[in-house]
């Protein structure tokens, strides 16, 4: 076991510490301020939808291109960051992110055709995504014992960032979408200077990085897992990521059509919905302290659970909207969350959290389309019915990662415990 350990350590630069943090104070600081940006560009596509159409007289279908080009460009950015992740500093990688992502924004603004247009959002995209994937793959590995609880603290500002993306848009009008997008990406360049806070190359190993290597003992020997394949364990944390994202993307796009067919007010329906969205950034910070005692498998696995409860819930039309809430509140912590679980589960397959990021990426552009498909057949007084299915599912996929990961995790120490 020592053998081993060492040698997974990391090469140092000298005068570089083994224990040297791989963010200091500003540059958490700085990145949590960059989620909260991300957050930001992706929410802010929708409400200026109205402004692309006048001003580039686009369809619907044409005008939401702009959001689907941002999110190829995001899985594009993962694929880029995991493939030169650990060749390439960290800080030559985010910085490269932050400026494609102000490149980007600044370039959608200016654009004088709506195509160039799509091809800035694409270069946004591209910077989302390895901000995205960067920090949450560093801050998983980066923390130790704390990974998690810092991961649910970094996830809950890009909640922050989604909620005051539209408000800024509805406060400016969407007419000045071009000054919105500017002022973005000029918000991304201090983030530059922070940089220097973090740490050049990161542990390559995610089982030390979650501090509990050896606790397990047995983690993916040979490749497997309870005599289980790799590959199927990625493949169904690939599941979960999938499934979780359908139901955030289908309540906040079905919420606000459910509520006004069961009988309340456009208003109403839309403040209920931005009530869940509220909730889905409480969650995570809520569930910061609780990662240091529990550990993710469990926390996944009562979200999941918690989740398929308030869907099924919400098809009372007297409790639809506070189950809606609650729904907001369970769903948080599964995306940041399972990450160091993936990492402490599959230290051998580098590339895992790249995978499960990239496919909740596309997860998400794929469940519109698939959610309306069986909410036309089924009608819209079934929404909750049908999320509560893909919940049934994602809860089905927890459970089966916890007997699959069982001998291979370990809960994490908390102050005065043993």
């Amino acid at each position: 076991m020592t053998e081993h350990s060492t040698r997974l350590e990391p090469p140092r630069a000298p005068g570089v510490s083994r224990d040297a943090p791989l963010f200091s104070t500003a540059a958490v600081a700085a990145s949590c301020v960059g989620f909260v940006l991300i957050g930001a560009l992706q929410a802010l596509y929708g409400p200026a939808i109205p402004a692309f159409r006048a001003e580039f007289g686009l369809s619907p279908s044409a005008a939401g291109l702009g959001l689907s080009a941002h999110f190829i460009g995001g899985v594009a950015g993962v694929l880029l960051f995991d493939r030169f992740f650990g060749r390439t500093g960290n800080r030559r990688l985010l910085g490269a992110s932050y400026l494609l992502m102000a490149l980007g924004a600044a370039g959608f603004a200016l654009a004088p055709n709506w195509p160039l247009g799509l091809a800035m959002a694409l270069v946004a995209g591209l910077g989302f995504g390895g901000i995205d994937y960067g920090l949450n793959q560093l801050f998983a590995i980066g923390f130790g014992r704390r990974s998690t609880a810092m991961l649910n603290i970094l996830n809950a500002h890009f909640g922050i960032g989604a909620i005051l993306g539209p408000v800024l848009i509805g406060a400016v009008g969407a007419e000045h979408y071009p000054a919105v997008f500017l002022a973005f990406a000029v918000a991304n360049l201090p983030l530059l200077l922070c940089l220097r806070g973090v740490r050049g190359q990161a542990p390559k190993a995610p089982a030390e990085g979650t501090g509990q290597a050896g606790a397990g003992g047995q983690a993916g020997a040979g490749g497997q897992v309870l005599g289980r394949s790799l590959g199927t364990l990625i493949a169904v944390f690939v599941a979960l990521y999938v499934l979780h994202v359908g139901i955030e993307a289908g309540v906040g796009g079905w919420e606000p059509t459910h509520l006004e067919t069961v009988g309340y007010g456009a208003g109403f329906a839309a403040t209920a919905t931005s009530v869940y969205w509220l909730m889905m950034t409480a969650g995570r910070f809520l569930v910061a302290p609780l990662a240091l005692r529990f550990r993710a498998q469990t926390i996944i696995t009562v979200s999941c659970a918690g989740m398929t409860v308030c869907l099924l819930l919400a098809s009372v039309p007297g409790l639809a909207p506070y189950a809606y809430a609650g729904v907001g509140l369970f769903i948080a912590p599964i995306f940041p969350t399972g990450l160091p679980w993936l990492n402490q589960a599959a230290p051998q397959a580098r590339r895992a959290g790249a995978i499960v990021i990239a496919a909740s990426m596309a997860g998400g552009v794929a469940a519109g389309p698939a959610l309306g498909k069986a909410i036309e057949w089924s009608g819209v007084r079934s929404v909750p019915l049908v999320l509560s299915v893909v919940s049934a599912l994602c809860l089905a996929s927890a459970l089966w990662l916890v007997r699959a990961t069982r001998r291979t995790t370990s809960p994490p120490r908390s102050a005065g415990s043993t």
